[in-house]
């Protein structure tokens, strides 16, 4: 099941570009332009994002009344308000605080932080574009098509080494060695034929891939 974010702002613009990042990492986003519906919507939200200069309401009050009744629920503000005072009224109630213009990485970041702190996401789970890792019960899921998504073992082996280092290039030699346990000989074709493979199996669109990235001339890096 997909994790839902209710996101609350009235700017058309900030509001369009962040469901439509959100959506594409994978979570079902909620967008509404103001908070006198909130409410209504709190029963099946793992995590609200809220503007403070909203219409009718601001994000303060509807903050705190939402944090009222939904406690466990983490709050984060994201707000074009940089002053101290601002910053330390939203943390009175919210679990966070981002200042716009942001990074979209580092919101995503801090969202999955929250959603760890709070029990919504397990710390043996993580959110990779889309596709959620459950690595305590080694299964990949597709939050698109909901899809469970079975590799083989040596598929799953290569996943979960270049997802254990995130960013990094690997050599074909590391990688190699490091899933079949045994010397790489220059010029081995297998672990390219088992990377096309496993593309295909988790990329949107194996002919561009966006989560295993090749490095020429070098070997393999995962996207995170």
């Amino acid at each position: 099941m997909n994790l839902t974010i209710l996101h609350i702002e009235d700017d058309q613009e900030i509001g369009s570009w962040v469901r439509e990042f959100l959506t594409e990492k994978g979570y079902q986003v909620i967008w509404i332009h103001s908070g006198y519906s909130a409410m209504e919507y709190m029963d099946r939200i793992d995590l609200v994002i809220l503007d403070i200069m909203l219409p009718g309401l601001d994000g303060y009050t509807v903050g705190k009344r939402l944090k009222g009744k939904y406690p466990q629920t983490p709050i984060m503000m994201l707000t074009a308000r940089t002053s101290m005072e601002d910053k330390l009224q939203g943390l009175s109630f919210a679990d966070d605080y981002m200042i716009k213009p942001y990074h979209p990485d580092e919101l995503e970041a801090r969202i999955q932080v929250l959603l760890r702190r709070s029990g919504a996401v397990s710390t043996d789970s993580l959110q990779l574009s889309h596709l959620r890792i459950d690595k305590q019960a080694n299964r990949i899921l597709n939050t698109q098509s909901n899809q469970e998504i079975v590799l083989t073992g040596k598929q799953y082996h290569i996943f979960m080494y270049l997802l254990d280092h995130p960013n990094q290039i690997l050599t074909k030699k590391q990688i190699y060695e490091a899933v079949w346990e045994d010397t790489y000989l220059k010029g081995d074709k297998t672990l390219m034929v088992h990377i096309r493979h496993l593309r295909e199996k988790i990329e949107l669109d194996s002919s561009s891939p966006q989560i295993i990235e090749t490095i020429r001339g070098i070997g393999y890096r995962m996207r995170h």
